[in-house]
């Protein structure tokens, strides 16, 4: 929380920001390149549609931080291009397994980006309301996706319990590498 003191070691409150924005940057870019390597495998099928809208949602969602990278003079990390073949090649990988992993890879992200969101809902302050609602905003939008990967038998997928903690470590390992690089 913003109105606990400071203690040696800790980031100054400032450069937590910039870590925040762009950890959230790099990830929304990575969800963007995973629904596009669904999308290349299962595009022309049923679940086309759905996933293009997830990504849609995904791109607004990038737009915005990149805006925010733009207009704070943040960094962003030295790893989009890994983030940009590791997601595309997440996402065809788990396409290739069918549909239901498909779905069974968004409900693994989602369901990480929403535990990570939550934390920096909790730790913004009122100096960055405006940051806060966004982040919120963006995390009831995953939570959507997850829900819509969840309706579309994710649960269903072979190997579901192993292929969505393996994603899980694999969302949880990129956030603390972006924070930092």
């Amino acid at each position: 929380m913003t109105d606990m003191p400071r203690l040696p070691g800790d980031v100054p409150a400032g450069k937590n920001v910039e870590r925040m924005i762009r950890v959230d940057h790099a990830g929304e870019y990575g969800a963007a390149r995973i629904y596009a390597g669904q999308i290349a495998v299962l595009g022309r099928g049923a679940k086309g549609d759905t996933l293009r809208h997830m990504q849609a949602q995904e791109q607004r969602h990038l737009d915005t931080f990149d805006a925010l990278i733009a207009d704070r003079r943040v960094r962003p990390t030295a790893l989009l291009p890994l983030w940009n073949l590791a997601g595309v090649a997440l996402g065809a990988a788990t396409a290739a397994l069918g549909e239901r992993a498909a779905m069974a890879c968004t409900v693994a992200v989602e369901e990480t980006i929403d535990a990570h969101y939550a934390g920096q809902v909790a730790e913004l302050g009122d100096d960055e309301g405006a940051l806060r609602d966004t982040v919120e905003r963006f995390r009831r939008e995953e939570l959507e996706h997850r829900d819509t990967a969840l309706a579309h038998d994710a649960e269903r997928a072979p190997g579901y319990r192993l292929l969505t903690a393996a994603i899980r470590a694999g969302c949880r390992a990129a956030i603390k590498l972006s924070e930092r690089v």
